[in-house]
């Protein structure tokens, strides 16, 4: 039998003129939550197009988020391997 499994990930951005934040929330099957950042700075010579920024912070926050995640299985590797 197949098990169909899902995640979702949340993503809230806080900004001004020049500074992008992303927060992430990876909540896990298990009951583990992972939390995760990425941030973004406009140069002030660019358009201030906010989107960019938006997604260059919670590309980098996607980004922590997965070594989080492979450090986090790679940990429960090695634990099951122990037993």
């Amino acid at each position: 039998m197949v098990e169909v499994a899902g995640w979702h990930v949340e993503i809230e951005f806080d900004e001004d003129e020049t500074h992008t934040k992303a927060a992430a929330l990876l909540r896990l099957r298990d009951g583990a939550e992972l939390r995760a950042h990425g941030k973004a700075t406009r140069d002030r010579k660019d358009p201030d197009e906010r989107r960019i920024g938006e997604e260059l912070a919670g590309a980098r926050a996607l980004t922590d988020l997965a070594e989080q995640l492979t450090a986090k299985a790679q940990g429960e590797v090695k634990e099951l391997r122990r037993k």
